[in-house]
């Protein structure tokens, strides 16, 4: 158990060659759960769906370390959901993700905040309720994720950050990265500026 209060529990799991962080979000009124980024180990991933009650999946963007395990949890009768403009990156999916929408899963509400920059449809899931953002690869310990690769802007992700994150969201929501270990909101917020002149 990575966390658990007394709505939520999430379950993290990494996988594949770049360490990426796999979590299932799970409703302990309900038993249902989602399975965020299917990135790798696909074998592992559909064992925990099938233990923990995976009703779907969603994709934080459509970087290929994030996706790996898409046809196959796909194949395994699992709904995957994406933004539109990551879609064209994927294999296949099921679904749009669109900005300021709320995914239940059983009793949670899960809030999905549009945060282009590190790829131009990445996207955040906050859970409503609990003190934890999914932020995938936008925003991790010591800054932003990296805006070299197609699709990457770095004034974008700092806006992105900076607007619907830092302003938005309590200084207390524990941050979940898409690699990596947690932070919170309130512990990065003040280094924005130093991001802002180092350029990355």
């Amino acid at each position: 158990m990575h966390y658990d209060d007394s709505q939520a529990e999430i379950h993290r799991v990494v996988v594949g060659t770049m360490d990426n962080n796999v979590y299932v979000l799970r409703c302990r009124q309900t038993g249902e759960a989602v399975l965020i980024d299917a990135a790798n180990e696909h074998e592992k991933l559909l064992e925990l769906c099938s233990r923990l009650g995976v009703r779907k999946v969603l994709e934080t963007h459509g970087h290929w370390d994030h996706i790996q395990a898409v046809p196959a949890v796909r194949e395994a009768g699992y709904d995957v959901g994406v933004t539109a403009a990551d879609a064209a990156m994927l294999p296949s999916y099921d679904f749009v993700l669109g900005d300021q929408s709320v995914i239940e899963v059983g009793r949670l509400r899960l809030h999905t905040i549009a945060t282009p920059g590190h790829t131009a449809g990445s996207m955040c899931f906050r859970l409503e309720g609990s003190p934890v953002l999914f932020s995938g690869d936008t925003l991790f310990p010591g800054g932003p994720g990296a805006t070299k690769f197609p699709g990457g802007d770095f004034p974008t992700i700092i806006r992105s950050i900076e607007d619907r994150l830092f302003s938005a969201l309590p200084a207390e929501t524990i941050v979940m990265p898409g690699h990596g270990v947690d932070t919170t909101l309130g512990t990065e917020s003040p280094h924005l500026q130093e991001w802002v002149d180092r350029g990355w």
